[in-house]
């Protein structure tokens, strides 16, 4: 018994990746017959991965094969996880991921023949080799529905199938279908109804052809569900994920899907529901077994970026509040041009419908810059309801009520400082004017005495800017909603799948101000070759005004890198160029419309270890924002702004040209946050463009 001990206590430090260790049991002998029992251990040090190796992989190579395991190689950042101890369990589990990861892409012959370990006593350390058999690529040459429950029609099926003739042959394609066609067929009353997928390959032409068989399971009923390990999560927030309860027939999709939810709610460590038999044959009990975590957050992040300066964020936030499933968070940050604070609040199961009601109350406060001669002040308020639809497809439902005021800074408004000039600063002659534009230094002539030449010389803002100011604080209140479609295979680093976000706003639920804005982003990722990902991205808007009230210079798109890579924030798009001829580009004023088409190319630093989590990427942007429908007079001073031409006083210039870059970009999953360099270069751009070719922004939490 000793020794079968010793070797227990040597396996578990083996398992957590200590090899070298040494377990010697001794004995000490004591009066009466009896003895103390000593394990001497020495644990010796973490036994690593020193190198990963694939043996028979042509289709897809070992640097983008190491992306799917969970295994990794020690390196020098190795310290901030334990991925790289070696865990035969980790390496079994990584052989099933290299198969799926070849079933996913159309090798549904793939199979990982064998994962071999040895230790390198040189090395100190394991060098992990596997086997891997690819076979051949299939597409799918067929897709049919056969059904032997009478009455129920096989071929309605059709529409929940995600398999499509003639694209690459996907497991997880046929088993989302299989799980949304048993679904369905439960709402429809089949309840102990079973989709078993089949695959006939044809070899020569390397096809499949799937068929999804709906055929009536046994009949078995839930008997209870039994939740063990939740100390601090309530019952009922595990139950609500389950489509079905106590009593129901047992559905094995349904299962499965309540499993899903039970991980994303990302409370638990571990989450596994098994089944044990009932009181009789037709009944089964479902065990829930669950490992909590830590749901709370305190963080400190610092960061910078080009265009909000140095900022840093204080917030706490809990994802499961009170062990009742609700979110909460409270932020407070500080910047060199940005300030605010954010409260947060979400329940994610509204009336204890799949309804989540979240509310943000916000303060922010954003200061004039290089790139925006004012700053915005903005106090709001927004609830919201969010629903999936399907698994791909959510609604989201929200009204918004903010304030929004503009400061302005006294070295670009100091005709309003000049109460000698206050009454005439506002309305200077189209002849004064065109003399400002035509290059003639009016500063000793009569005009100058009246008018100012320091007022309008200095770069003193626009009109839409000053007119605002002098309108004060403006309320906007508006609904609006935002439907989006997620195929993605990884949010936080997508490598294929579709993401496509439609949103609208009405503002005119009282408030003061009116319009309808609309606006659709798409972001398609596809895997190339040699680990190479595409990413096509697609965007535009369109902002349409109600009623005869003008729109708002606040309400206009303002675009820059987020549209066209290469130029400033505000940098394109319809500007102010009154004081053009001295240099100043003026105010970016807006516009009504905008497009935007990007391409980029994503891949990883080969000779760079997988951890370091390096990428580059390469990249060409078009798009264009236009038509300013903000202010261009204002009565009370007698200003009229105008569109460019050579013989008019203050102008705008409307910015309608198509705007396009090329570049190159550093991404990096550091270990003190996310960061993106970019440096892009302008091809064709505006008159009046502001660009910025480099480009940083990152930050940390910690």
């Amino acid at each position: 018994m000793v020794q079968s001990d010793t070797l227990r206590i040597a396996e578990i430090y083996r398992r957590s990746g200590r090899y070298d260790v040494r377990v010697t049991p001794e004995i000490i002998e004591q009066p009466n017959n009896r003895v103390d029992l000593i394990f001497t251990i020495e644990e010796g040090a973490k036994t690593s991965v020193k190198s990963i190796e694939f043996i028979g992989n042509s289709a897809f190579s070992a640097s983008r094969l190491r992306d799917v395991i969970k295994t990794h190689e020690s390196n020098l950042l190795s310290f901030l996880g334990n991925n790289d101890i070696y865990d035969p369990d980790r390496v079994e589990a990584d052989r099933d991921l290299i198969r799926r990861f070849y079933l996913k892409h159309g090798y549904a012959d793939a199979q990982v023949v064998a994962a071999l370990t040895e230790y390198d006593a040189d090395k100190k350390g394991f060098l992990v080799t596997f086997k891997i058999d690819e076979g051949q690529q299939y597409r799918v040459g067929s897709v049919d529905f056969r059904s032997s429950i009478p009455n129920f029609d096989a071929s309605s099926m059709r529409s929940y199938s995600r398999v499509n003739v003639g694209s690459l042959y996907n497991v997880e394609s046929v088993e989302k279908s299989t799980e949304e066609m048993q679904i369905e067929a439960s709402r429809r009353g089949y309840a102990f109804a079973v989709v078993r997928p089949s695959g006939d390959r044809n070899f020569e032409a390397h096809t499949v052809s799937v068929v999804f068989n709906i055929d009536e399971g046994p009949r078995t009923y839930i008997e209870r569900i039994n939740i063990r390990g939740n100390t601090r999560t309530r019952d009922y927030v595990i139950r609500r994920e389950f489509d079905i309860s106590e009593g129901d027939a047992y559905n094995r999709a349904l299962v499965d899907r309540a499993e899903r939810r039970l991980k994303n709610l990302d409370y638990f460590k571990s989450v596994k529901i098994a089944t044990e038999p009932g009181s009789s044959s037709d009944r089964v009990v479902l065990i829930v077994d669950l490992e909590e975590k830590s749901t709370g957050d305190f963080s400190i992040s610092g960061g910078y970026s080009t265009t909000d300066g140095a900022l840093a964020e204080v917030s706490v936030s809990e994802r499961n509040l009170l062990g009742r499933g609700l979110y909460g968070k409270a932020s407070v940050s500080y910047g060199q041009y940005s300030r605010g604070i954010s409260l947060s609040f979400v329940e994610p199961y509204l009336l204890d419908y799949r309804l989540a009601l979240g509310m943000d109350v916000s303060w922010r406060q954003q200061l004039s810059n290089s790139y925006t001669s004012y700053g915005v002040t903005t106090l709001g308020f927004s609830p919201r309801i969010g629903l999936a639809l399907r698994e791909d497809l959510s609604l989201q439902l929200r009204y918004s009520l903010y304030q929004q005021s503009i400061t302005l800074a006294s070295v670009y408004n100091n005709c309003n400082n000049n109460a000698s000039n206050t009454s005439l600063a506002y309305n200077p002659t189209p002849a004064y004017i065109k003399s400002v534009l035509a290059g003639v230094d009016p500063t000793n002539s009569a005009a100058s005495s009246l008018y100012g030449y320091g007022c309008y010389g200095d770069g003193e803002s626009s009109l839409p800017v000053r007119k605002e100011l002098a309108n004060g604080a403006t309320w906007t209140s508006a609904l609006g909603y935002t439907l989006s479609y997620n195929t993605l295979d990884n949010t936080k680093n997508p490598t294929d799948g579709l993401l496509i976000d439609f949103r609208q706003d009405f503002a005119g639920v009282g408030g003061d101000v009116t319009y309808l804005k609309s606006a659709v982003d798409a972001k398609y990722y596809a895997s190339l070759v040699s680990d190479i990902v595409g990413v096509i991205h697609l965007q535009g808007g369109i902002l349409n005004k109600l009623g005869d009230q003008d729109l708002r210079m606040l309400d206009h798109f303002q675009m820059g890198p987020n549209l066209v890579r290469g130029f400033a924030s505000n940098g394109i798009g319809p500007r102010d160029i009154t004081y053009a001829s001295f240099g100043a580009t003026g105010d970016a004023l807006g516009g009504t419309k905008y497009w935007g088409a990007s391409v980029e190319l994503q891949m990883p630093f080969w000779f760079l270890p997988k951890e370091v989590g390096l990428k580059g990427a390469v990249y060409a942007d078009a798009g264009s924002l236009w038509d300013y429908k903000g202010p261009t007079s204002w009565s009370a001073t007698g200003e009229v702004n105008t569109k460019a031409c050579p013989t008019c006083g203050l102008q705008y210039d409307d910015g309608n040209v198509v705007r396009s870059s090329v570049g190159v970009g550093l991404i990096w999953a550091s270990p003190f946050g996310p960061l993106r360099f970019d440096y892009a270069v302008p091809i064709t751009k505006g008159k009046y463009d502001t660009v910025q070719e480099f480009r940083f922004g990152g930050g940390t939490s910690f």
